[in-house]
């Protein structure tokens, strides 16, 4: 694992990326920020999440879906980069990146995050609000524990969608539809 600057020394993204594998974390206003690793649930939805998405993704030919933390510039001059658990990104976003092997530098479509057990649905509030001010179209916050996942267009336009509901892509995804149960199998 490589050594992290000291906390006061303000960083960019770009020394993030060249400082290799720090572990877990996110970089918030030039600070490293550590995160604990995630528990097993929650790598079992994010990849059932990543998994269905990326399916009706590459069928249609509509463009990429990442996954495992990736990278998001919410913020320049202190740089802030999110981790994301799952995006979704358009060929027309993703044809505008500028560094194609670095952090994301353009907004992706869709963003999803995972709550993790000790995770409050309220707590993902600072990265919405990130992520809608740089031009993410949808955030979906997958909630395990009660089985149910909330979509947000903005932080006043949620919905929730229940372990018996269908979850749609809206005008992101158009014509996606995955039962929420499904999401969370065992």
């Amino acid at each position: 694992m490589a050594s992290v600057r000291p906390r006061d020394s303000l960083i960019t993204g770009e020394d993030l990326l060249e400082m290799g594998d720090v572990g877990p974390c996110e970089l918030v206003e030039g600070r490293v920020v550590s995160m604990a690793p995630t528990g097993g649930e929650h790598g079992r939805v994010e990849i059932r999440i990543a998994s269905v998405l990326d399916h009706f993704v590459r069928d249609r030919r509509l463009g990429h879906v990442l996954g495992g933390e990736v990278g998001i510039y919410t913020r320049r001059r202190p740089d802030t980069v999110r981790g994301a658990d799952v995006c979704f990104i358009s060929h027309e976003r993703y044809a505008a990146l500028h560094r194609p092997t670095g952090f994301l530098d353009v907004a992706p479509d869709l963003v999803v995050e995972v709550l993790s057990p000790d995770d409050r649905v309220s707590d993902p509030i600072q990265k919405l609000r990130e992520y809608f001010a740089i031009g993410v179209r949808l955030v979906w916050v997958a909630d395990p524990g009660a089985r149910a996942v909330f979509a947000y267009r903005s932080l006043t336009d949620v919905r929730e969608f229940r372990e018996t509901d269908r979850l749609p892509g809206d005008d992101v995804l158009p014509g996606f539809e995955v039962p929420v149960a499904q999401l969370f199998e065992q």
